[in-house]
């Protein structure tokens, strides 16, 4: 039996509901029904996230590698559910899967220099919220502005991802969330 989350989920219809649901494919996740608890923080976190998902020009590998790596850093096993198969699409290789669960996973020689960098600054950003100059200088040879701006956010997204999900103890979906 699949523990339940702390909360109920909340009703899935109405317009906030069809707004996730159109981002989602027409499937809404306990994710989702949780949200629906606030329809605006649910409409407000859809739109972030679509951004964070799909419109950013951060590479799939780099986006699914942060995604992936929050979700080891905060124990948050929907988020790595959800994102694995996807990480997979993206190229990651069972390799590097195994490799981002270890504590200092960016000292393993499994990246390429922008993985490596990119994974720094996760694990800066996640465990410290400061991040060092020498892992900003890193990220920021290899990404340019608009890039650099999306990765911060996108971190951050998902830290907010895996907090909320933690504290409200989500149990892993039974595979990829769509959207």
């Amino acid at each position: 039996m699949t523990p339940a989350p702390r909360l109920p989920e909340a009703a899935d219809e109405g317009p906030s509901a069809e707004v996730l649901r159109a981002r989602r494919g027409g499937r809404l996740s306990t994710l989702d029904r949780l949200l629906l608890h606030s329809p605006p923080v649910a409409e407000g976190w859809n739109a972030l996230l679509g951004a964070l998902r799909g419109g950013t020009t951060l590479p799939a590998d780099l986006r699914e590698l942060v995604v992936l790596r929050v979700a080891v850093l905060n124990d948050a096993a929907f988020e790595w559910a959800a994102h694995e198969p996807i990480g997979r699409r993206a190229g990651l290789v069972d390799l590097q899967l195994r490799v981002l669960r270890l504590p200092d996973a960016r000292a393993e020689p499994v990246w390429t220099p922008v993985q490596a960098a990119v994974l720094a600054f996760t694990d800066a950003s996640t465990r410290a919220v400061a991040v060092p100059d020498e892992v900003f200088a890193a990220v920021r040879a290899h990404l340019d502005d608009r890039q650099v701006v999306e990765l911060v956010a996108l971190v951050a997204g998902y830290a907010m991802v895996s907090r909320f999900l933690v504290a409200l103890e989500v149990p892993p979906p039974d595979g990829e969330v769509a959207g």
